[in-house]
């Protein structure tokens, strides 16, 4: 028997609650891990509190991060005492995820622990980072170089834009962060690394087809009208990584940035990433973020704490990473 966060529907109203499991509970999947740290993403919080619909079966465990040791594998891949790193494919929504002592995975779901990081590390990372770390390699490859020009990161004070600012800074390039409260995170976007602070009401207006040309590239975590007026504004042959869609799912552009200026819009998943991208991802993380990106706000809770923070984390009151220590 284990501890789980399990959530439950009644009467179409989420309810969590602390269980005690069986082993034999648990869903199919090659590797048995001992789980030491989850995470509680925007998106957990709006699994736990029922305010957004993220769990497609009840009864589900939820946290769509986790890191652990490797108990039993039927997988040659993994050995008992392995530390692994699982992040994304649905684990959380439609197969039970990190917040309980132990969980169930495919092996193909997992990542080895990178050398270069521990797992309480992995976890303040979490998918945000591995996204973001995307999103830099994608503009690195689309031939974005730093002597390029300014690159601009939208929905920078969250947890893909944060990081995204903090990568890019490591690896020499000149960041604008756009954001709706510069009076509260100006500064800290500062000390991530980032050149100066655009006002979100700057990107709001709609777009003209081609607007004048202002960056070499973009990370837009934001999507819709925001997403429109990046696209008109940046450099011929520049590029921009989409990942999110905090602003809507709609694009109200047209073609004219792609056919008159070459410019390049670079999808970016992290939830079905391919095994070596991953690890790749991972890998460089453990290499440019540095020691202060980890000694930035950190709240580390218990599995009995963690209804109350996914209430907080959707009416947005929590600052930092929440790592749940199980």
């Amino acid at each position: 028997m284990f501890k789980a966060l399990v959530l439950n529907q009644e009467e179409k109203k989420t309810i969590a609650s602390i269980d005690q499991i069986d082993e034999s509970q648990l869903p199919e999947g090659e590797v048995l891990i001992d789980v030491d740290y989850s995470s509680l993403n925007y998106k957990d919080g709006l699994a736990i509190t029922g305010k957004g619909r993220i769990v497609r079966q009840f009864p589900m465990v939820p946290g769509i991060d986790l890191t652990g040791t490797v108990a039993e594998s039927s997988d040659d891949r993994y050995q008992p005492g392995d530390k692994v790193v699982l992040t994304g494919w649905g684990v959380g929504e439609g197969h039970w995820g990190g917040m309980a002592e132990k969980a169930r995975l495919k092996a193909d779901w997992l990542v080895p622990l990178p050398a270069n990081l521990d797992g309480k590390q992995t976890m303040m990372i979490g998918t945000a980072g591995i996204t973001a770390m995307l999103c830099v390699q994608a503009l690195v490859d689309a031939g974005v170089k730093p002597e390029s020009g300014e690159i601009l990161v939208t929905g920078a004070s969250g947890g893909v834009g944060s990081v995204a600012v903090t990568l890019l800074a490591q690896l020499g390039y000149t960041v604008a962060a756009v954001t709706g409260r510069a009076s509260e995170n100006g500064e800290l976007l500062k000390s991530l690394g980032a050149s100066r602070i655009v006002e979100r009401s700057e990107l709001e207006e709609p777009a003209r087809p081609l607007e004048k040309q202002l960056w070499a590239g973009a990370v837009d975590t934001v999507g819709s009208k925001v997403l429109a007026k990046v696209l008109a504004q940046v450099d011929y042959d520049g590029a921009v990584a989409a990942c999110g869609l905090a602003g809507g799912f709609d694009l109200p552009t047209t073609v004219m940035p792609f056919i008159l200026r070459n410019v390049k819009l670079l999808g970016i998943d992290s939830v079905m990433c391919p095994f070596e991208k991953r690890q790749q991802a991972w890998q460089k993380l453990g290499e440019l973020l540095p020691a202060s990106f980890f000694e930035q706000a950190c709240r580390e809770v218990s599995l009995e704490e963690v209804a109350d923070c996914a209430e907080a984390i959707t009416n947005g009151q929590i600052t930092g990473r929440v790592v749940i220590k199980l």
